[in-house]
């Protein structure tokens, strides 16, 4: 896969060009540091993601979870960050087409993270709202063999943007183009946006940050979707998951004869972890 998207007259998508190795992609400018599987991909927050991507590629069969949705309670817990570092990762699989959807209409952030010359530039929005303009002339390629569709053109009614049918007919075009869709939203509490995002997705992806958000918030968020939709919580910044095994981690990824680095917590913004069992919610 390479770092141009182009249709072809069948409808799926050639990459044509040369793909950036990891290496290449590492310190490229413009991108948040914080988007480990795209400029650290050799990095121990970076296999986090990768985990992430295991989970989800061994779920039983039956239930394909081709395009999947990225969502949070409440403004602030890191899910676009989570959405684009999970796109990230499926890209690295051979040969894997993946796109990164920013469904967020209201407060796009997607392309800033992602260093885009123009963030707000032709995207989702102007697919919806404009069936002549195809999906492949608005997708934007990214190191890592990764294409995003960024938000579109400020839509005055975001959510009369979203609960068109058009919608639904661009994620199901982008389904056919490629081998996983990753559609971050907006957050669940504040507007009811995801709520219509879900209909057309395989699975949600709840991002909580460890340690900030309620776990009120976080019932209520759950309470709002589907339940069959919900296919996991991932816990955002919680440094103590990984400060006991973070230096034996660097210790067995480094070849033979280097030193030891002495533990350290990961970064607190980047480095997701399953939740862990805890009491039910009150």
């Amino acid at each position: 896969m390479s770092g141009y998207i182009d249709a072809k007259p069948d409808g799926s998508v050639d990459l044509m060009g040369r793909s950036r190795t990891a290496t290449e992609t590492q310190g490229v400018r413009g991108l948040d540091p914080h988007l480990v599987s795209l400029v650290a991909p050799a990095s121990f927050e970076a296999e986090q993601y990768r985990a992430l991507r295991s989970r989800l590629e061994s779920r039983p069969e039956g239930r394909a979870l081709q395009v999947l949705a990225v969502t949070s309670a409440v403004v602030g817990d890191g899910k676009t960050t989570t959405a684009i570092n999970l796109a990230g990762s499926l890209a690295q699989a051979r040969d894997a087409r993946v796109l990164l959807v920013d469904a967020d209409l209201r407060r796009a952030s997607a392309g800033l993270q992602l260093g885009l010359e123009d963030p707000r530039g032709a995207g989702l929005a102007d697919a919806i709202l404009d069936p002549d303009r195809s999906l492949p002339g608005l997708v934007q390629s990214l190191p890592a063999n990764l294409g995003i569709l960024p938000a579109g053109r400020l839509a005055p009614q975001p959510y009369e943007v979203l609960k068109s049918p058009r919608f639904g007919a661009v994620l199901e075009e982008a389904r056919r183009m490629f081998d996983y869709v990753v559609v971050d939203t907006p957050p669940l509490i504040p507007v009811p946006d995801c709520r219509l995002i879900a209909r057309w997705v395989d699975g949600l992806l709840m991002v909580v940050a460890a340690h900030r958000t309620p776990r009120k918030l976080v019932e209520e968020g759950l309470n709002l979707m589907e339940p069959s939709k919900v296919i996991g919580i991932v816990f955002n910044g919680d440094a103590r998951a990984f400060s006991g095994y973070y230096g034996y981690y660097h210790a067995y990824g480094r070849p033979p004869g280097r030193g030891r680095r002495p533990p350290q917590p990961a970064t607190r913004e980047t480095a997701p972890r399953e939740a862990a069992p805890e009491p039910p919610l009150k």
